[in-house]
C-alpha cells in the first residue's frame, strides 16, 4: 500500500503529526509524503525524527520538533514551527500511551499522565493552533476501541478515547463555519510496538472474535487517516471511523 493518493493529492498543504515516529504516525508520514505534502513532525526525541525525515522520498519539505505535548514551553515550539511554515491545514494528533493498571491501587500519578498525554495535551495543541489551521482544512484525532467498550486494566487510557471522540465532534461544531472538518479513527489492535503484551497475552482470543480473523497493519490506519483530511472526505465531520478487522462487533 505505498501509494494510496496520487503524487500530487497533497501538495501544497501542510500536514502537522504527532506522535510521528510511533508505528501509525510514521505510516502517516510516508503515505503524506509520497502524496506531495509539506510536513511537520513531532515527537518526542530527535534522533527517531532525523531518521524518519531521512526515509521520506516525497517532494514537500519536511520539519521536525522534538517536544513533550504536555509541556507548554514545548508547545509553543511546535506553534512556533507552524507559524514559520505559514500556517498548517492538517492536524493528525496521533501521540498517547497504552498503560496498564486496574483501577484498583492505581496511583493518581499514573491516572493524571494518562490525561495529560492522551487527552488535556492533544486539548491545548489545538486550542493553541486554531488559529493557524487554514479554513477548509481538518483534524484528525486518534480514539480507539477502548473507548466505546471499555478495556480492562486499561480505565485511564479508555477514558481518555472515549473523551477524545467526544471532544472531536463539539470541536467540529465549533470549526463548521470555517469549513474544517474534525473526526477520529478508532483503531483496534494493530501490529506496533504498543500492542505487543495485548497480542502476547490475548492474540488467539482477539483473533477468534476478529470476523477478518487478523491483526491491523499501521498503513491500514494511515490511509483511512489520508482519506479523512482528503477532498474525498470533504462532508465528512465529526465522525468515527473503526479500522479493526470487525473486532469491535464481538460480544
Amino acid at each position: 500500500m505505498s501509494q494510496v493518493f496520487a503524487c500530487d493529492a497533497f501538495a501544497g498543504n501542510t500536514v502537522l503529526i504527532t506522535g510521528a515516529t510511533g508505528g501509525i504516525g510514521a505510516e502517516c508520514a510516508r503515505l503524506y509524503s509520497a502524496s506531495g505534502a509539506d510536513l511537520v513532525l513531532v515527537d518526542l526525541r530527535p534522533e527517531p525524527l532525523d531518521q524518519l525525515a531521512s526515509e521520506l522520498s516525497g517532494p514537500g519539505s519536511v520539519t521536525t520538533v522534538a517536544a513533550d505535548l504536555s509541556d507548554a514551553e514545548s508547545r509553543a515550539q511546535v506553534v512556533s514551527a507552524v507559524k514559520e511554515r505559514g500556517g498548517v491545514h492538517h492536524l493528525v494528533l496521533a501521540a498517547g500511551i497504552y498503560p496498564e493498571h486496574p483501577v484498583a491501587g492505581m496511583p493518581d500519578e499514573e491516572w493524571r499522565r494518562a490525561m495529560s498525554i492522551n487527552l488535556d495535551a492533544v486539548f491545548a495543541l489545538t486550542r493553541d493552533l486554531e488559529p493557524e489551521i487554514h479554513d477548509g482544512g481538518s483534524i484528525v484525532n486518534f480514539g480507539s476501541m477502548a473507548g466505546a467498550r471499555g478495556s480492562k486494566n486499561h480505565a485511564h487510557y479508555a477514558a481518555t478515547k472515549g473523551a477524545l471522540v467526544s471532544f472531536s465532534r463539539s470541536l467540529a461544531w465549533e470549526l463548521g463555519p470555517r469549513g474544517i472538518r474534525v473526526n477520529a479513527v478508532a483503531p483496534g489492535i494493530i501490529a506496533t510496538s504498543m500492542t505487543k503484551s495485548l497480542v502476547a497475552e490475548k492474540g488467539e482470543a482477539l483473533l477468534n472474535s476478529t470476523p477478518m480473523g487478523r491483526f491491523g497493519e499501521p498503513e491500514e490506519v494511515a490511509s483511512v487517516v489520508l482519506f479523512l483530511t482528503s477532498d474525498a472526505a470533504s462532508f465528512v465531520t465529526g465522525d468515527v471511523i473503526h479500522i479493526n478487522g470487525g473486532l469491535h462487533m464481538a460480544g
